[in-house]
């Protein structure tokens, strides 16, 4: 996953209200019961149904690294739907979503005004439709270049033309090297 998308996943994480099981097995145990069956599990876990068989009675309670993470990733994105959407739709109706991130940004502007890139710390409240559009894209599948591109859009607008109020001929604003990102709902 991308560095916007994750960002933003992580967001809607730190709204669960229970934690995510901790154990192999309950992990296991959970995603069988999502995914209405062990086949489907072993699927897209690309492991054997028995594997998964064993997971699910305790019999193995460590798996290789690439198999846990790839069990924590898949539990982690099924894990509170309710409590998922419901950040979500509060974000992008009314909450918004702050976005903290230290990297080296450009903008293209007229001539005659400077267009240095720099990096810039900066931790700014974006409004809901900042959000929603952000959401949109994730769940459209879109990559890491046009949640970039939309976050850059919104702190075009937000942070460097203060809403229309200065800055008005600035015509584009660029992330380059990302330090840092993270994303609160």
């Amino acid at each position: 996953m991308s560095m916007f998308g994750e960002g933003l996943e992580q967001a809607v994480q730190r709204a669960f209200t229970r934690p995510v099981p901790k154990s192999a097995g309950a992990r296991m145990r959970y995603l069988v019961k999502q995914l209405k069956g062990t086949r489907a599990a072993a699927q897209l876990l690309r492991v054997s149904q028995r594997t998964v068989e064993r997971y699910v009675k305790d019999q193995i309670k460590k798996p290789r690294p690439d198999l846990a993470a790839r069990l924590e990733r898949e539990v982690k994105a099924r894990w509170q739907p309710h409590i998922r959407a419901r950040a979500k739709e509060k974000a992008a109706t009314t909450g918004g979503i702050v976005i903290d991130t230290r990297a080296r940004m450009g903008y293209t502007a007229p001539i005659g005004s400077t267009d240095q890139d720099r990096i810039r710390h900066l931790t700014v409240a974006l409004p809901p439709q900042y959000a929603a559009r952000l959401f949109e894209a994730q769940e459209q599948g879109a990559d890491d270049a046009r949640l970039q591109e939309i976050a850059a859009e919104a702190l075009r607008e937000v942070y460097f033309q203060d809403g229309g109020r200065r800055a008005g001929s600035l015509e584009e604003v660029r992330f380059t090297d990302v330090e840092h990102l993270e994303f609160e709902l």
